[in-house]
């Protein structure tokens, strides 16, 4: 059996992954409308990533047996002045999902849950992979995507990332 306060965030977890699908959802759609294809397809990837994770964590709580609360999901209020805004804020909304993922850490270490560090240990190391792919992603439009065709080159790269599903099982 879970603790009471693990459960209560990794539910809350759930909810902060799931909006992580849709404001990168959003973000899909603004390079859509910009009609560039790539960048839309680097971001549906990233949702589907997102939901991935919540799902993860969903499975985690059922397999303890314990309850799933799934809250309401806010409607991202972006407004993205160019097209590097949505990177800096992707780089930025990561850096909050991994401060989220350390205090479920942290948590679950001052109460010696073991089993619930061990399995969090995956989302600190993907953690990791995904600030380290959205600084990456704003240092290659910071050198190539400010001229017309450099911004062509990296959009077409974009759009060859096919997404590569996790291992739901643990």
């Amino acid at each position: 059996m879970l603790d009471k306060k693990i459960i209560k965030l990794i539910n809350e977890q759930v909810t902060k992954e799931f909006f992580s699908a849709y404001l990168y959802l959003d973000f899909a759609n603004y390079y859509a409308d910009e009609e560039l294809q790539g960048f839309a397809n680097w971001f549906n990837i990233q949702a589907q990533e997102e939901r991935d994770h919540a799902l993860l964590f969903i499975k985690y709580l059922q397999e303890n047996s314990e309850r799933v609360v799934l809250e309401a999901i806010d409607k991202p209020d972006k407004e993205y002045a160019c097209h590097k805004t949505p990177l800096d804020m992707a780089l930025e909304h990561e850096k909050f999902v991994t401060a989220s993922i350390h205090n479920i850490y942290d948590a679950a270490y001052e109460i010696k849950d073991f089993r619930t560090m061990q399995f969090l240990d995956w989302f600190v190391k993907e953690q990791m992979e995904e600030e380290s792919n959205a600084e990456a992603l704003i240092k290659k439009y910071e050198l190539f995507g400010k001229d017309a065709q450099g911004l062509y080159l990296l959009d077409t790269e974009l759009g060859t990332r096919v997404y590569a599903a996790p291992d739901l099982t643990f």
